[in-house]
């Protein structure tokens, strides 16, 4: 168990991508807070991951700058520091062209999508500096590189996590953080209003996502794969 007394935060952590990168972080000895907006999904979530490991939750709304800073103060409280940081939670309207897209809806995409991991990367960045170092993992997604219609506001959100991923990357990378953002094509999950399913098997799977996060930690300290995309090998035609 290579993580082992490692400390992560997981937003999103109570399903689907989340939930898989939580349950792997586990498996790898780590201390796993994961958060979200729904208590009982988060008690539900910690109930499946019990005896895998030291897991804790907390209500999070990462819309909101002081509900970050209090999620990272209980990691702190419960781990004693911040290691890894797992920026997964993410919003998505689609289906809608920008005409009839609300200005609340753009709004709560970009205020998940991009100033949620903001509010986690300025708060968190100083408690990895206090433990030597840590890794931030940013999961973005193909919609950040390739536009589609219907979709404006989730690739407005994406494109610009991704090129606030690499700058941060340059930013951190010499005081020992380590920074990667993680491009997925379509991931069998209920995201956007989607629902898991057999005949979807094609698709991406959580657990694919989450092992490409513990390979990234897993490789030798001198290398960083900043952008890693993966999508299925073989999609619906």
């Amino acid at each position: 168990m290579r993580q082992e007394g490692k400390s992560a935060v997981v937003t999103g952590g109570s399903k689907g991508i989340g939930f898989a990168i939580a349950e792997a972080l586990l498996a790898e000895g780590a201390n796993v807070l994961i958060c979200g907006r729904d208590e009982v999904d988060l008690r539900s979530a910690v109930e499946r991951l019990s005896g895998k490991g030291k897991v804790e939750s907390v209500v999070c709304d990462i819309r909101s700058e002081d509900s970050v800073r209090s999620m990272l103060d209980v990691c702190v409280e419960k781990f004693r520091g911040v290691d890894i940081l797992v920026n997964n939670a993410g919003i998505g309207y689609f289906g809608k062209t920008v005409e009839e897209t609300t200005s609340e809806e753009f709004r709560q995409t970009l205020e998940t999508n991009l100033f949620g991991v903001f509010y986690a990367c300025q708060s968190g960045i100083p408690l990895m500096k206090n433990r030597g170092g840590g890794y931030i993992f940013n999961i973005s997604s193909l919609a950040g590189q390739n536009p589609h219609a219907k979709m404006a506001a989730y690739n407005a959100s994406k494109f610009a996590l991704n090129g606030f991923s690499e700058a941060l990357m340059q930013e951190v990378r010499h005081q020992g953080i380590k920074v990667s953002y993680i491009c997925p094509g379509s991931v069998n999950t209920a995201f956007g209003g989607d629902e898991p399913a057999a005949e979807k098997a094609w698709q991406l799977q959580p657990q694919d996502i989450a092992k490409v996060v513990i390979d990234l930690l897993n490789f030798d300290p001198r290398a960083l794969p900043s952008k890693v995309e993966i999508r299925p090998s073989r999609p619906q035609k």
